[in-house]
């Protein structure tokens, strides 16, 4: 039988009697038709799953009684941030879903030189709130304890200037570039890798990122799609140092 997974954004302990969150619970009575005494697994990001059983189904709110919790050790040993410039609609959802069933670490939306896409504060808030959405829905169906944050987008030369000296690889997906995925030497820190948008990095970008000490990682000698070269780049530093 298929674990039922759904991330609950409070504190969960052994013995909690709690109500779903309203779009849950209607999924769980209304297309899943769960009822009293059906399992369900409840996860918050601390690592650990919840096992609860269903106690009452009624119209308006769906509660559960926690019965355990259970540590999960399925994060990836190589923590990578994905700062992935914004892409236009359902390409960046696709980005953050894919991310998270990888293994990111954390996702940072930037808006850089050639960003296509324009964030006002109402906007922005409201992406923001989605994407981490999209994040949440990813780890309950690939099994992830922890959720990887996911940041404000923020213009790419205000991420570089608030970036912290903690030894992470600092990578840029550039077609120059000059670094392979299987030459690279990765520390506990892990990663960084930044990804243009639809039309790539610009020269203040690349010239910006030089001067913050990244170097040009190069995957191979056909240029990809925004939606498409941060995954592979993941994909490609999960098998060689990481998990797959």
């Amino acid at each position: 039988m298929r674990t039922i997974r759904i991330h609950v954004d409070q504190p969960l302990a052994v013995g909690l009697a709690l109500a779903l969150p309203a779009q849950a619970g209607e999924h769980v009575a209304r297309v899943l038709r769960l009822v009293a005494g059906d399992p369900v697994t409840l996860f918050n990001g601390d690592g650990h799953d919840f096992p609860a059983v269903i106690e009452t189904v009624g119209k308006r709110e769906v509660t559960v009684l926690v019965q355990a919790a259970q540590a999960i050790a399925n994060e990836s040993p190589l923590p990578l941030t994905l700062a992935q410039g914004v892409a236009r609609g359902e390409k960046m959802d696709l980005i953050v879903q894919k991310a998270t069933e990888l293994g990111v670490a954390r996702i940072v939306p930037l808006l850089t030189e050639r960003s296509e896409v324009k964030l006002d504060a109402a906007r922005a808030e409201k992406r923001l709130a989605h994407w981490r959405a999209v994040v949440a829905s990813a780890c309950e169906q690939s099994g992830r304890a922890c959720v990887p944050e996911v940041s404000p987008a923020l213009p790419l030369e205000a991420w570089l200037k608030g970036l912290a000296d903690d030894g992470a690889l600092r990578l840029a997906l550039l077609p120059e570039g000059d670094q392979r995925a299987s030459q690279l030497r990765f520390t506990s820190a892990g990663g960084l890798l930044v990804v243009g948008p639809e039309g790539g990095l610009g020269q203040r970008d690349t010239a910006a990122l030089a001067d913050a000490g990244f170097m040009g990682l190069k995957l191979g000698p056909r240029i990809l799609r925004t939606e498409t070269a941060g995954l592979a780049a993941l994909a490609a530093l999960q098998a060689l140092h990481g998990d797959i």
